[in-house]
């Protein structure tokens, strides 16, 4: 696993010219961010040695190194779900290796069945928790000390003082936020409205299929994250509709230009 990541990371060194402090992850229906990067270099996923291929609609699979607004940045437009197959090495495998080209801040973004009776459909929701539903745990099996601690602390899972001045940047700007616990689960199915109820039981706001095996990564690593999910459909009683993945992706780039602005305030603070 170590050679594989300093492999990767060696390969990615050579092909670039800046080496941005921050990366950021772009879920389903929000990989538009990455039409805001200037100066930018694409890496297709299957150039890059030891990486997985995202077979997802709405992912399209490409590395990007360049500027979001004057900042330096590493982007994954497309990333790796569990339900895809792969194991959850290889789904935060890309997060090893951002974290061995110097990466210290992560920001994850994603698509999200909102449980809170509070959140309306296209509600941006800043990810203060999670829930981790995983059959399976990023860091099973054996540690690496090179790579993080035994046991790390998810105390703090998502940093409080980013949480802080995203909220702070969304009120200077006009844009509606909520704050919520990120349930994660495996997919690829949407919920049932039992499984809503379930979630929401247990102290979830929002419901999907990624982040949480990132963020654990980013942590065990000792990187700060910042999360945000965008509210594609309901799983609230009285409001649960059949919703397609085409619609999730539709809803997402329709929000996406109020969550680019609150990302690119917030790395110019961080």
């Amino acid at each position: 696993m170590l050679s594989k990541i300093q492999e990767t990371a060696d390969f990615l060194k050579s092909q670039m010219t800046a080496f941005p402090r921050t990366g950021i992850i772009l879920g389903t229906g929000l990989g538009n961010l990455a039409t805001q990067i200037t100066q930018k270099t694409e890496i297709p996923y299957e150039t890059i040695p030891n990486f997985p291929l995202s077979t997802v609609e709405g992912h399209s699979g490409k590395l990007i190194l360049g500027k979001l607004g004057e900042i330096d940045v590493l982007a994954m437009q497309g990333r790796f779900h569990y339900y895809e197959g792969y194991n959850m090495k290889e789904v935060t495998f890309p997060v090893r290796v951002m974290r061995a080209l110097g990466i210290e801040n992560l920001l994850v973004s994603n698509a999200a069945g909102g449980m809170n009776p509070d959140f309306e459909i296209g509600d941006l929701m800043i990810i203060t928790d999670h829930i981790n539903l995983f059959p399976e745990h990023p860091l099973r099996g054996k540690n690496f000390s090179e790579l993080g601690t035994r046991f790390p602390d998810m105390s703090e899972a998502y940093c409080k003082d980013f949480v802080t001045k995203a909220k702070t940047i969304a009120a200077r700007h006009n844009i509606r936020v909520v704050e919520g616990v990120y349930v994660g689960t495996t997919g690829p199915t949407f919920e049932t409205p039992a499984e809503y109820r379930y979630f929401r039981t247990i102290g979830g706001d929002a419901v999907g299929m990624s982040t949480v095996p990132e963020v654990i990564v980013a942590n065990h690593a000792g990187m700060r994250v910042f999360g945000i999910s965008i509210i594609t459909d309901l799983g609230v009683p009285g409001k649960i509709i059949e919703v397609t993945h085409e619609e999730v992706q539709q809803i997402g780039n329709s929000v996406q230009p109020l969550m680019t602005l609150i990302m690119k305030e917030l790395l110019k603070e961080i």
